[in-house]
């Protein structure tokens, strides 16, 4: 459903990758690998449509995705490794606001059992700039207990400055998701179980357009 041909990606003077080809589809994970600086969140970017490659075509579902930005942007959740909330906003006014910007209901409700998910629900009236960073994260994360008929999840570092119970929590929304025929793209330096009918592994550090089983 998601194909990648050839893709190159160059920041300034430097080629973070290139040659890069890969298709991903119903029920795969897709884990990119790399240090620092290897063009991680470059990759990701490209495959949301907010950076274009120097060269080479992303296509979902057959057609490229510069033809098609509307409709693959309501197929598509992204989480960067910023958490993107408003300070003064409560956190459930923040994934309000993120629910109505993807075209979904906003119910008081089904925002609080979202947050509820994640042990935040009683931060919900909280204005989200005296949350810890933990915390902070999980109201992020939140977004994916409402998307769960998206069939692409693209996150990067979603796993970060999350205890324990959240870094469960977050590996049985990602099975349940790819069990469920969607698709998760992600970067982690954190070693995490996520069960999924098949994982493809992106290493930038290996080879420029190395897709190794993992």
């Amino acid at each position: 459903m998601l194909e990648a041909r050839e893709l190159e990606c160059t920041r300034g003077e430097r080629r973070l990758f290139s040659g890069l080809s890969f298709g991903l589809g119903a029920g795969q994970l897709l884990r990119v690998a790399g240090a620092n600086g290897s063009g991680k969140t470059s990759l990701l970017r490209i495959m949301c449509g907010l950076l274009l490659p120097s060269a080479g075509e992303l296509r979902w579902r057959g057609r490229p995705i510069r033809a098609e930005r509307e409709e693959y942007s309501r197929n598509l959740v992204f989480i960067g490794h910023l958490n993107a909330l408003k300070d003064d906003l409560t956190a459930l006014e923040n994934l309000q606001v993120a629910a109505a910007l993807g075209g979904m209901p906003t119910d008081a409700g089904r925002m609080r059992a979202a947050l509820d998910r994640f042990g935040v629900a009683h931060c919900a009236e909280l204005p989200t700039k005296i949350l810890s960073q933990g915390q902070r994260r999980r109201v992020t994360l939140a977004r994916l207990a409402l998307s769960p008929a998206v069939p692409l999840w693209i996150l990067d570092e979603p796993f970060s400055a999350l205890d324990v119970g959240a870094v469960v929590e977050l590996e049985r929304l990602l099975a349940a998701h790819l069990a469920s025929a969607g698709m998760v793209v992600l970067t982690t330096h954190q070693e995490v179980q996520v069960v999924a009918h098949a994982v493809l592994r992106i290493d930038l550090d290996v080879h420029t357009a190395a897709l190794l089983a993992a």
